[in-house]
């Protein structure tokens, strides 16, 4: 995959082709004399997760808010689903909206309602015709579909801990079935285990339901764990997208000491360790349904021997430690 740089295309895909699901061109914010964005162009593919990275202060909250209608940009162009969104007439606005869910830091949860009624927020506001008890069952499925136990749903945010507001949080962005979803920051302050645990269920969510996802982080285990390309804000525009591998191929000085530092070294080599993992496990598990199949593994050569042979040559090529 060649390197994207930071230009807004000529004539950009629509979404019913099977293009990209948000296109931003030429995008302009600013606070008072503080310009934030000037001349930003980004592209999110349809079914990748994304995930947007830079300094501080570079707009990473900003541009998620531009995108969702929650900050009126000074110029430029946003679309999302083939629909442009600024300007738009209000009731059409909503129509799209619905497609999307949003996780904000902190899970930012109505600190007066328990975790179920939280997740009933949007499907009240764009469905009030449903009745009281699929309410409660649509939040159930969703308060498990977080990761949480069932028996969240009638406790309130003061209730849980830090991570388990941020799958509350998750719960809610997941009540009206998104094809997007718009995640700011979400393992900031979870322990490594608990960080870990929250990629594996996003990657697993949009593997299962065919999510598209927005991810604002600055966890370099999560950019190598769970995303497809990783774009970056610096210069007040989105300076590349691309894989890590080909972002380090680029001379830009934010970049390299942010990918190439010991930080950044560390959570390729754990990337790359569970990956040597996962392959030695993929190969026993290969291995134990070949001898299940065979039956005589005696020293007599069947048709089954050569994959087997191979399945152990590579395993040792795994234990010699190549790659």
């Amino acid at each position: 995959m060649a390197i994207t740089r930071a230009a807004a295309p000529e004539q950009p895909d629509s979404f019913a082709q099977g293009g990209s699901v948000i296109v931003v061109r030429g995008l302009r914010n600013g606070f008072g004399e503080q310009i934030v964005h000037d001349g930003l162009d980004l592209e999110v593919k349809k079914g990748e997760i994304l995930g947007v990275v830079g300094g501080s202060g570079t707009g990473k909250s900003v541009l998620m808010r531009s995108i969702i209608g929650l900050q009126q940009p000074m110029a430029g162009e946003v679309e999302v689903f083939g629909e442009p969104m600024i300007g738009r007439d209000e009731r059409e606005a909503r129509e799209v909206r619905k497609r999307w869910g949003v996780l904000f830091q902190g899970g930012a949860l109505f600190s007066t309602l328990t975790v179920a009624e939280n997740v009933e927020v949007p499907l009240r506001e764009y469905y009030p015709q449903l009745d009281e008890k699929l309410l409660d069952e649509i939040a159930t499925y969703k308060v498990a579909m977080s990761g949480l136990a069932v028996e969240a749903g009638p406790k309130f945010p003061s209730e849980l801990s830090g991570g388990m507001r941020k799958r509350a949080g998750l719960a809610r962005s997941l009540a009206l079935d998104p094809e997007l979803l718009f995640l700011d920051e979400p393992t900031a302050g979870l322990d490594p285990i608990g960080a870990a645990a929250f990629d594996d269920l996003i990657k697993g969510l949009k593997e299962t339901l065919g999510l598209t996802v927005f991810l604002i982080t600055h966890d370099l285990d999560t950019l190598h764990a769970i995303c497809d390309r990783v774009a970056v804000l610096a210069d007040k525009k989105v300076v590349a997208v691309g894989t890590i591998p080909e972002l380090l191929a680029l001379d830009h000085p934010w970049i390299k000491e942010y990918f190439s530092g010991p930080r950044g070294r560390a959570a390729a080599e754990t990337t790359e360790r569970h990956a040597n993992d996962d392959r030695a496990e993929n190969l026993k598990q290969r291995e134990a349904a070949l001898a299940s199949a065979g039956g005589d593994t005696g020293g007599g050569k069947t048709e089954r021997d050569g994959p087997k042979n191979t399945a152990e040559g590579e395993n040792a090529k795994i234990g010699g430690g190549e790659r």
